[in-house]
């Protein structure tokens, strides 16, 4: 089982698609989703669509971080291929996943996505269609009043 909305929210660091260190502390409003693999259909839209909601996402301030299983070449190859601008933070060893408790399916993380702020966890999104996924999330963090839109 995941960790749960009021859970305090593990700092971690990755290497992103460049191979640069990325430590996170989730302070500030941030999504961090896992899916399974690289450049495969669903994964493929589901990241699509965070870009393409990236500007929506950093006028509200809330950063936007994948993460998967994948190595740092894979997420090199993927970000190129579909014009991905957010960092993808690579978890070949599981290690994020296990802080976060993101189930393990023949070694890929299950699709699993939180919202963070202020050092915990605000809400999870467990088995997540990957279509509409990125929109529904932010419309989620606006209602919240977690996040607004300037006018």
């Amino acid at each position: 089982m995941p960790l749960a909305a009021g859970d305090d929210a593990p700092a971690v660091t990755a290497p992103n698609q460049d191979g640069e260190a990325v430590t996170l502390a989730f302070e500030e409003p941030t999504v961090l989703y896992f899916y399974p693999k690289d450049d495969t259909p669903g994964c493929t839209i589901e990241a699509t669509q965070f870009q393409r909601e990236r500007e929506t996402y950093r006028d509200a301030g809330v950063d936007v971080y994948g993460v998967s299983t994948d190595d740092v070449e894979s997420h090199r190859s993927f970000c190129d291929a579909e014009g991905l601008e957010f960092d993808l933070l690579a978890d070949p060893d599981a290690e994020i996943a296990e802080a976060f408790d993101v189930e393990l399916r023949d070694g890929v993380t299950a699709r699993t996505t939180f919202l963070l702020a202020d050092g915990e966890v605000t809400a999870v999104y467990e088995g997540v269609d990957p279509d509409g996924h990125a929109r529904d999330v932010l419309l989620d963090a606006l209602d919240d009043g977690l996040v607004t839109l300037p006018e």
